[in-house]
């Protein structure tokens, strides 16, 4: 009698306890699993935003525990500022939708009054650091030979985007480091349309992310001597330089070496710091993987373990030097967030400066 009570107990102690694994086993299921992730690109199809976020997309499933679908979304306008106003104020907080998104910190410094959605709340996952090539045509008077005769060139026309663009101002910043007289055009309406201009002696000093100078810059313009590669940004956090994975292997200097071969010392005054800033929020957080605000911490841990999973993916890397010269480096730590916030407090008097010197465009 007492061991058929006792194996009753046990019965019952079983059926009991039942209801708990069953619930312990769907606490455990994978965040993502039987659910469909959208990375949402803020720049049109084909451009070199599109082209990383996809390429983002065809890898960083695997490394996602629960396999979610993933696709890709377009949804580009005024600079990039559609796709990211949507992603703050209409997506999904529940971890469906992510953005990859390229411009926007520096236009949350830039226009950050403007802005319908504070950039600092949204839920910054990663980030990765890039770059621009500078390149001049050889034709400039008095011909050029070498990179250096940049310091005595005339006629110096610098093409452009527009204005307030990150680009276009480290364009101006640059050249009136350097000191050199040029006449500046904007209003291309992309890189493209800019080196056709380029090509046709209409502009002949322009820059591009490395993509588009390793692709279509370096192994024609440059190969048959139309252009010269001058220099690039290097990479800047706010506290120590880096040299940015898109450019390894290009045998060219980084912009304070060039100045230096210029100038025989380093540059500083306002337009150093200025350019330093600009470094620092859109070379530093050029590309940027963002949650809209408020979304799951699982959510945000489980996409940046994916990213971090990337590093060591040999078919995703193998994918990226084939399509882009370079694999991306994704910054995806536990201080990320704080370190994109540290980058973004640009000082009052220096957003001023900058500012103005947007404003100062007559040439």
């Amino acid at each position: 009698m007492h061991h058929v009570s006792f194996l009753s107990r046990i019965a019952i102690a079983l059926f009991l306890l039942t209801p708990c694994v069953a619930a312990r086993a769907q606490d455990e299921k994978p965040f993502y699993a039987g659910k469909k992730l959208t990375i949402l690109v803020n720049f049109a199809p084909g451009g070199p935003s599109d082209i990383e976020g996809r390429l983002l997309a065809r890898h960083i499933g695997k490394h996602i525990p629960g396999s979610p679908a993933i696709i890709v979304q377009n949804m580009d306008g005024a600079g990039g500022q559609v796709g990211t106003n949507y992603l703050g104020e209409v997506a999904p907080r529940d971890g469906s939708m992510v953005g990859y998104l390229t411009g926007a910190a520096w236009m949350y410094v830039t226009s950050k009054d403007s802005a319908r959605v504070n950039f600092l709340d949204y839920s910054v996952i990663a980030y990765q650091p890039g770059t621009t090539v500078y390149f001049v045509r050889s034709d400039v008077a008095p011909g050029l030979k070498r990179r250096t005769d940049l310091a005595k060139a005339k006629g110096v026309v610098i093409g452009g985007l527009s204005a307030e663009s990150s680009k276009d101002l480290l364009l101006r910043l640059t050249a009136d480091m350097l000191g050199f007289e040029y006449k500046y055009v904007t209003g291309y309406k992309s890189n493209s349309a800019a080196r056709l201009a380029f090509q046709r002696g209409e502009i002949n000093l322009f820059a591009e992310s490395p993509p588009g100078y390793r692709t279509s810059v370096e192994p024609s313009l440059v190969k048959n001597g139309e252009a010269i590669g001058l220099f690039y940004n290097p990479g800047w956090n706010g506290v120590s330089y880096s040299e940015p994975a898109q450019v390894r292997g290009l045998p060219l200097p980084t912009f304070t070496e060039f100045f230096e071969e210029v100038h025989g010392a380093k540059p500083s005054g306002d337009m150093w710091r200025a350019y330093l800033h600009i470094l620092a929020t859109n070379g530093s957080l050029q590309r940027m993987v963002v949650f809209p605000p408020k979304v799951p911490r699982t959510a945000i841990d489980t996409l940046q373990k994916a990213l971090r999973a990337l590093e060591s993916d040999s078919q995703y890397s193998q994918e990226a030097q084939n399509l882009l010269g370079f694999v991306p480096d994704y910054v995806a730590q536990d201080d990320t967030e704080q370190n994109v916030r540290k980058a973004l407090a640009i000082p009052v008097a220096d957003k001023e400066w900058i500012e103005a010197y947007v404003k100062k465009v007559s040439r």
